[in-house]
């Protein structure tokens, strides 16, 4: 009598395609008991009589231990069982684990695919590149067509879910086509959850291959011989690619990765096919790309700041001054940012991966400029610049930390307006020496030192922008030099 994991393989064998001489010979069975549990599965739950062992209540439970713990040891797996009743000694625990650790090491048979019919994906982790001051960890994603050993590879900074996906696009355009099948491991950018045989794929994962008529296929646990053929493509990257070779940025790596491919992974004679792959390669088997192709960039909804950028990826980009407090969309690939409102591009530019950095585009800084000279002639920027140098100084410190200068200066000249010019002049004074910038901390000043001005209500005229005319500041020391100028006289 077999187990129930032994029936599980016979059955997925046979869903591979295998036939019963070969089940039979890699599970080490008869090819009669394979034909019988592929017609009558259920006849595992029938009970043979014979002698009861005191560690048969507890076999599903060691096998689930070993299954998370593959090294687990018998005196550990005796600790739990006891807990849950077990009264036998330890020598019938380390029989039954090496019972089932014998029952593990099988051999499998290697599966050959058709021309087209699979991808086989993977990611190699290849330490850092370092950018200033900073440094970004490096990832490969290695893409094998499974017939000919076709090889693609592209190195990233991420293994994000935009990422993945623009990697395949990638993959998909330097092949030609799609394949019929994309085999992955458990990464969580495509397989959510899995329990046993029930798969949950990641549904963006999904989606994006909906586009491409693509159907996945996940790694059963620990199985690596499932995708062996892109876990030595990674070695073979790391062992013939990577070794001796300077980079000085992403574009740089992906450059040199391209033509090694070109001239040597795709061009020697594989050890397992006898045949260069490049020569091996059908590319007609593989399916036609979609036209067009789906946006597979990275995208985030942003808020534009007061300094008119956008925060993303530990990086300032600017944006045209005008789009200040309102919403954006940003898509990112790995060499460019791109900007849009309302569906229409505003900015791009060159993606940085140093790190802290502010991305400036000079237009930006003229806009900012010409938009700062016009603010600046307003009528009430010239009523406030009347006040005095101390009013110059304090606009021009308003304009460095990005303060809204209109609302700021209309609320210090209702200050005035509350406790008079020379008290403004002397609490604008103490604001530039404390350095702070904004009405509210003047006000703040003007509340705890001085008194209101007693002012007479000024008459009110029908017409209401009469009212609110203001005047700049007379400058007494002009009248001052005409009075001596005359008596001079």
């Amino acid at each position: 009598m077999i187990d129930k994991r032994t029936v599980f393989e016979i059955h997925r064998l046979n869903n591979m395609q295998f036939s019963i001489r070969q089940i039979a010979r890699q599970l080490g069975l008869d090819r009669g008991s394979v034909k019988k549990y592929l017609e009558q599965p259920d006849i595992t739950c029938q009970k043979k009589p014979g002698r009861v062992s005191k560690l048969d209540p507890y076999r599903d439970l060691i096998r689930e231990m070993v299954n998370d713990y593959p090294q687990i040891k018998a005196p550990v797996v005796l600790q739990h069982i006891r807990v849950k009743g077990f009264t036998g000694e330890i020598t019938i625990v380390r029989d039954y684990l090496k019972q089932i650790r014998h029952d593990k090491k099988q051999a499998f048979i290697r599966f050959e695919s058709r021309p087209g019919e699979q991808f086989q994906i993977d990611w190699g982790h290849f330490g850092s590149l370092t950018y200033g001051k900073s440094s970004r960890k490096l990832y490969a994603l290695a893409v094998i067509e499974s017939h000919s050993r076709m090889l693609f590879v592209v190195f990233t900074h991420s293994q994000n879910q935009a990422t993945l996906h623009r990697c395949l696009v990638a993959a998909f355009l330097y092949f030609g086509g799609t394949p019929g099948e994309l085999v992955v491991d458990n990464m969580v950018t495509a397989v959510i959850e899995r329990v046993g045989s029930m798969i949950r794929f990641n549904e963006a994962f999904l989606d994006f291959l909906r586009h491409f008529g693509i159907t996945p296929k996940a790694c059963n646990v620990r199985a690596p011989h499932e995708k062996g053929k892109v876990e030595n493509s990674i070695r073979y990257l790391r062992n013939n690619f990577w070794p001796l070779r300077k980079f000085t940025d992403l574009d740089d790596v992906n450059h040199q990765v391209l033509a090694w491919l070109d001239t040597t992974a795709n061009q020697r004679v594989h050890q397992t096919t006898g045949e260069k792959p490049v020569d091996r390669f059908v590319k007609d088997a593989l399916n036609p790309l979609p036209d067009p192709l789906p946006d597979y960039r990275e995208t985030e909804t942003l808020r534009v700041y007061k300094d008119f950028g956008v925060r993303f990826d530990t990086n300032v980009y600017t944006v045209p001054p005008r789009l200040v407090g309102k919403s954006v969309i940003l898509k990112a690939d790995s060499r460019t940012i791109s900007i849009y409102y309302k569906e229409k591009q505003v900015a791009a530019h060159t993606r940085k991966w140093e790190k802290n950095l502010r991305i400036d585009l000079p237009a930006h800084k003229e806009q900012v400029r010409k938009l700062r000279k016009r603010i600046l002639m307003d009528r009430q920027m010239m009523v406030f610049m009347s006040l005095g140098q101390e009013a110059v100084d304090y606009l021009e410190k308003l304009t460095d930390a990005s303060q809204p200068l209109k609302k700021t200066v209309s609320h210090l000249l209702q200050l005035q307006d509350k406790y008079g010019a020379s008290s403004l002049i002397y609490a604008l004074r103490k604001a530039l020496a404390h350095k702070l910038y904004g009405s509210e901390y003047v006000e703040n000043i003007l509340h705890q030192e001085m008194a209101r001005a007693v002012r007479h209500r000024p008459v009110e005229l029908k017409n209401e922008d009469l009212n609110q005319i203001r005047l700049p500041q007379p400058n007494l020391a002009e009248y001052d030099a005409l009075a001596l100028s005359r008596r001079k006289k």
